[in-house]
Parts: structure tokens; sequence; C-alpha cells
């Protein structure tokens, strides 16, 4: 008896997105804005 082991698999990407968003976090300031620079 043979057995045949076969798969196939089809990857994809994505487009890459618009990036990362942190904030500021600091204990005495309530709101801190964005941190870093452009993106």
């Amino acid at each position: 008896m043979k057995f045949l082991d076969q798969a196939k698999v089809f990857i994809r990407s994505g487009d890459g997105g618009a990036g990362c968003i942190s904030f500021r976090r600091e204990k005495y300031v309530e709101f801190g804005g964005p941190d870093g620079g452009d993106g």
C-alpha cells in the first residue's frame, strides 16, 4: 500500500498597512498626544 501526502498552500500578504500609532503616556499628563515622528 502506497501513501501519497500532498498539500497546496496559497499564501498572500497584505499591503503593509498605514503604519503604527502610539501615544505618549505620562502620569500627570491626561492627554499626552502622539509620540514619535511622522509614522
